[in-house]
């Protein structure tokens, strides 16, 4: 299958799946009401990102028939069902954190023994070798991510910009090198791109967290498969989705800091405040994309041109993105510029 003909399928199909689930969820009643911390005043359906979570399962289900995908990496892209259940059920019923964490930490177990240790990473002055230490990082690096996409999914369309902007970047970087990310992000950018359709402001439909924390998880599941290839770094990763572990970063820690209800639901990220600033949720999003166009893939792009700077190049990266965060408050209630 062609890239350009998997990408046009994976597109349409996304559109009509995610206008037939938000046909679905007004039906049941699947619906985001309004409250004080949200970004939106009018009732959204909900659970629009199962198009992406569907269309890209299906496509890791055919590169596993066709052989372009090994079956230890299918399993492990296949964990990201799990992951979508659970978002599932949190999103018609609230799915209690004790019940919540723990089975997004065993479906990311579950990776790391299909995939086996996680590879080591270059710091530069030295090699953090193969180890135990390092796959319990890789398990927590994963459970992270998944719940960093929740996060951040708080306005029209950010979400998806970002899953796309990542996606498209790592095709630049690995087109040459490694057919099985190039072919899992072009699925991932595609599909996204066809639920962006109705998910950017005034969103028709929200992605939910059956669609936030899949992407993420995936997400992590593909870096770990291309570090294991060798074709990208956890520093290259760790600059593609700078803007999101940056601002979901520093946000917790400075509402853990300020001694705030950490793990409540609250709208004090940075590009929350920005959007509540400008009253727009698409010039944020749209800053967002630029920033990684210009800004973070081609210093991804660097970091695996020199991957012993890696590490170097991605404080560079970040260091900016840490200031801009601050800039707006990232953490701070009622935040005012």
């Amino acid at each position: 299958m062609s890239l350009l003909l998997l990408i046009s399928l994976l597109f349409v199909g996304s559109a009509l799946l995610t206008g037939l689930f938000r046909l679905v969820a007004q039906r049941v009643r699947l619906i985001d009401v309004p409250v004080s911390r949200s970004a939106h005043s009018n009732p959204v359906p909900v659970g629009g990102g199962l198009s992406i979570v569907v269309l890209v399962l299906l496509f890791a289900g055919y590169g596993y028939s066709a052989g372009i995908i090994p079956g230890n990496e299918f399993a492990a892209l296949m964990a990201g069902l799990l992951i979508a259940c659970i978002g599932i059920v949190d999103d018609v019923k609230q799915l209690d954190v004790r019940w919540r964490i723990p089975a997004q930490f065993l479906a990311s177990i579950y990776v790391v023994y299909c995939l086996g240790d996680v590879p080591a990473i270059d710091f530069g002055l030295f090699l953090f070798p193969e180890s135990l230490l390092l796959n319990v990082l890789g398990v927590f690096a994963l459970v992270w991510l998944l719940n960093l996409f929740n996060f951040m999914d708080g306005i029209d369309g950010i979400a998806a910009t970002e899953l796309i902007a990542v996606n498209l970047l790592s095709i630049v970087i690995v087109i040459n090198t490694d057919e099985l990310i190039t072919l899992l992000s072009a699925s991932l950018a595609a599909a996204a791109g066809g639920f962006l359709l109705w998910n950017w402001s005034p969103a028709k439909i929200f992605m939910g967290d059956v669609g936030s924390s899949f992407i993420g998880f995936s997400l992590g599941v593909m870096a770990l498969l291309s570090m294991h290839h060798g074709s990208m770094t956890v520093w290259t990763w760790v600059l593609l989705v700078g803007v999101f572990i940056v601002d979901a970063t520093l946000t917790l820690f400075n509402r853990f800091r300020r001694k705030q209800r950490w793990l409540e639901g609250h709208a004090s990220h940075a590009y929350q405040n920005a959007a509540r600033h400008y009253k727009s949720h698409a010039k944020v999003t749209i800053t967002v994309l630029l920033i990684n166009l210009f800004w973070l893939g081609p210093l991804a792009w660097l970091s695996m041109q020199y991957p012993e700077m890696g590490l170097v190049i991605a404080i560079l990266g970040l260091l900016p993105l840490v200031l801009l965060a601050r800039r707006f408050g990232a953490g701070v209630e009622q935040f005012t510029l």
